[in-house]
């Protein structure tokens, strides 16, 4: 149980990020990661509860708490505390195939559900998670590993988000045969064109995708499922079908001037400047230009944050980031106690470098956007934006953020970054296949199973769930997985 008093003899500490206005000059990850002696002795403060609810992956009041992927996380804490670096890989593998990206990009609902952090400061466990894996990687634990029998069944899986790669993973390992069709031009989906560089450099996802190629996985990449490849040839080809192509489908702003020039969806202006970076670090010009303009940032998710640090790396002339909703309270209310998900305001990476930049914080709260003005070109120049207020909606019988009379008001725009969630699935990959789904436009299947309405056509990640976190991903690729198998073999051992 690490150390039965480390709690209380050592302090939480965390990697040093580097300075705000050093690392916005480049987009690579800028986390300094903490010594191996110093990650042994956090490791020391795991108690091994008798209810580790940081492995629990519950939801409460609609909210998660706890590891998705039920890590064994007093296991490996325990294990390097006393140095056995090489157990805590093989204890963490047992449950995660994808630490390297999970320890990157997770919000680390194993820490909010730590019982230190009922009084103090949670252990370290995210972090920990990512050295154990790298740890795994320098000393050559991780090599490929080919199945030594094959089941001479054929599975296509469309989409190589994680829900795919871990649909995928399994699968193989398992003896299947797998094929991955993604329309891009690298694999990774959400990893590769959804997460910038300076928070998952792109050569870790490559790496774990040539692991997979030497394991025996084929990739096929700049094949659009439904447009490039006929259904039916699929379906005559495999054995099933899993479709993990992901919540891409962005909700719009419906306000008038919104086909102006110069408004983009975050995740086409991220696809963009990654894409730009990898293939001539911004040389070809094949990216949305933020230099010298005034950004506006719609949404003030991950999405949002992330797409305020990639615009001020690209040099913005000012920026702003609007929020429908109040802000948040910075400490937890009475009505909010662990081990619920703290409902706290969080500044991130890309706030940290425009108050850094600009002296503020970007956010603008309670406002959103009444009408974008174009100039005679037909280019975005201003925004009039209105003041929202909560009021009771009798019809909807529920309070609804409303507009506050005579608070409008214009401020400079020249790009405009749509980053206000998603939708579900896009209807061309689900009308090809002829699969039902629900309201939100998800791939509808029934409760706590990925087989869809159509023979042999699974379904799993967010375009199953809707937009999630990454390690939920992965958990319905492992389940997905094993859905197929026993699909196909009767069975399953996964």
């Amino acid at each position: 149980m690490g150390k039965p008093t480390g709690f209380l003899e050592y302090e939480r500490k965390e990697s040093v990020a580097e300075a705000p206005l050093k690392r916005i000059k480049h987009f690579n990850e800028f986390h300094t990661p903490l010594s191996k002696k110093e990650q042994e002795r956090q490791g020391a403060r795991c108690m091994n509860c008798g209810v580790p609810f940081c492995q629990s992956g519950i939801l409460i009041k609609g909210m998660v708490t706890g590891c998705p992927l039920n890590n064994l996380i007093p296991e490996w804490n325990d294990a390097t505390y006393t140095g056995n670096w090489d157990e805590a890989f093989y204890r963490l593998r047992k449950t995660n195939p994808f630490p390297e990206f999970t320890g990157r990009v997770c919000p680390h609902p194993c820490e909010v559900g730590c019982t230190c952090n009922l009084n103090g400061d949670p252990v370290n466990i995210k972090e920990k998670e990512l050295s154990i894996i790298e740890r795994a990687f320098e000393r050559g634990l991780i090599k490929p590993e080919p199945p030594e029998v094959r089941t001479g069944k054929k599975v296509a899986v469309v989409g190589s988000g994680p829900s795919g790669l871990c649909v995928a993973d399994y699968l193989n390992h398992r003896g299947h045969l797998v094929t991955v069709y993604e329309r891009s031009d690298r694999v990774g989906g959400l990893l590769m064109y959804g997460i910038p560089n300076m928070k998952l450099e792109k050569t870790y996802v490559k790496r774990r995708a040539d692991l997979m190629e030497k394991e025996g996985v084929v990739f096929k990449t700049g094949v659009d499922v439904g447009v490039d490849v006929k259904v039916q040839d699929l379906k005559k080809e495999y054995d099933a079908i899993v479709l993990c192509c992901g919540a891409s489908n962005p909700r719009d702003i419906k306000v008038p001037g919104r086909k102006s020039k110069g408004i983009y969806f975050a995740v086409d202006y991220l696809k963009a400047a990654t894409k730009s970076l990898l293939d001539s670090n911004f040389t070809d010009k094949k990216y949305i230009d933020a230099k010298g303009k005034n950004v506006m940032v719609i949404g003030g998710g991950d999405t949002g944050n992330d797409c305020v640090g990639t615009s001020i790396r690209l040099g913005c002339k000012s920026l702003i980031q609007l929020e429908m909703m109040p802000k948040l309270p910075d400490e937890r209310q009475a009505d909010n106690p662990w081990p619920e998900w703290p409902k706290v305001c969080k500044t991130d990476y890309g706030q940290e470098e425009a108050i850094a930049v600009f002296g503020k914080d970007p956010r603008v709260y309670q406002t959103t956007v009444k009408e974008f003005i174009a100039n005679e070109k037909g280019e975005v120049c201003k925004a009039r934006l209105v003041k929202l207020e909560s009021k009771y909606d009798k019809k909807a019988k529920r309070n609804v953020m409303a507009e506050v009379a005579g608070s409008e008001y214009e401020v400079p725009v020249d790009l405009v970054l749509i980053a206000a969630g998603f939708l579900g699935s896009q209807p061309y990959v689900t009308k090809a296949f002829g699969v039902d789904v629900n309201q939100r436009t998800n791939v509808k299947t029934e409760e706590g199973h990925y087989k869809t309405n159509v023979d042999k056509v699974f379904t799993a990640g967010d375009m199953h769930r809707g937009q999630s976190l990454v390690v939920w991903a992965i958990r319905e690729g492992y389940d997905c997985a094993r859905e197929v198998d026993t699909a196909l073999m009767g069975y399953s051992n996964l």
